[in-house]
């Protein structure tokens, strides 16, 4: 006979799952939106955009197919391009991504954008340290990355 295990979830139990929430991976579109945040920066090899992400980003991941989907997209559209550049220690030479100057200043502009109004309603909001709070930001995150989505290059 097949007994089923009945779990009973507690506030604590939500709370502790905002406290430590799993890791989300990020889809195309939004990858395509994080590198072209992060080469707007500075140029930048697909390792270290992984790495920044999970050091920048800790509950937001990365793959390797998604990423480098991504930056096919990018160079396709002609927004980002490539060059080899040599690194001390290292027996190959590193490939590098950067945006295209033609496409900087557009770019920015949207990304600040979203960036903007995503501040201005945490500021509106007055948050605190809540598992609603921590809701409210990922919202507000997942929303400036949207922002950066929509714009038409």
């Amino acid at each position: 006979m097949l007994q089923l295990a009945i779990f009973a979830m507690h506030l604590d139990d939500v709370y502790r799952y905002f406290q430590n929430p799993p890791a989300t991976y990020l889809n195309q579109e939004l990858a395509v939106c994080y590198v072209l945040s992060v080469l707007l920066r500075g140029d930048s090899y697909g390792t270290e955009l992984i790495q920044l992400l999970e050091r920048e980003y800790p509950t937001y991941r990365l793959s390797d197919t998604v990423l480098y989907s991504a930056l096919k997209f990018l160079e396709d559209e002609g927004l980002v391009t490539g060059y080899w550049k040599k690194v001390e220690g290292r027996g190959r030479p590193r490939r590098m991504l950067q945006i295209f100057p033609r496409n900087e200043a557009s770019l920015r502009s949207w990304l600040s954008f979203g960036e903007g109004m995503c501040k201005h309603i945490l500021i509106q909001l007055q948050l605190s340290n809540s598992v609603c709070t921590l809701n409210i930001r990922l919202i507000c995150l997942k929303a400036t990355v949207l922002f950066r989505a929509v714009t038409k290059f």
